[in-house]
């Protein structure tokens, strides 16, 4: 999959690599619940099986060091499992978000708390994406978890 990122999108981009790491991972998930109905992932055995291996690297851990795999991802941390990540392609990259936010809706991976509430500083953002068309939003989320993960030398 090919993808651009044209100015609209940059700017949310930006705007995303401001907040910090559990604020990114929140916005990761409630975009997921928004565009969820439209998502039709299908990736080839290529991306899907090496992005189900690092799925399932965190699934297999308890729920706080699941939340911490996340983090490490985000920040690019020198973990197995960010390290792990990092080597996917970005469609792979985005078919382990894909597979997270699948997780939290079946109660496999931790989710958010209860009650969570997105900071008022993101409401901005918030409305910045929600403007962005469809082709637009998968382009910023390509972007935003393709720059995650330990870089694998």
């Amino acid at each position: 999959m090919t993808y651009t990122v044209d100015k609209t999108t940059q700017e949310a981009l930006n705007a995303f690599k401001q907040f910090d790491v559990d604020t990114q991972l929140a916005l990761l998930w409630f975009g997921y619940l928004d565009i969820k109905d439209q998502l039709q992932p299908a990736p080839p055995n290529s991306v899907a099986e090496p992005a189900n291996a690092v799925f399932d690297q965190i699934k297999a851990l308890p729920q706080e060091q699941q939340l911490q795999a996340q983090r490490d991802i985000a920040n690019c941390a020198n973990t197995p499992v960010s390290r792990a990540y990092g080597a996917q392609s970005a469609n792979g990259k985005l078919q382990v978000w894909l597979s997270l936010a699948q997780g939290m809706e079946e109660g496999t991976i931790i989710n958010l708390p209860e009650g969570y509430q997105l900071p008022s500083e993101t409401n901005n953002f918030v409305n910045q994406v929600k403007g962005l068309s469809f082709e637009q939003r998968i382009n910023f989320s390509l972007s935003a978890v393709e720059a995650m993960g330990a870089t694998v030398r």
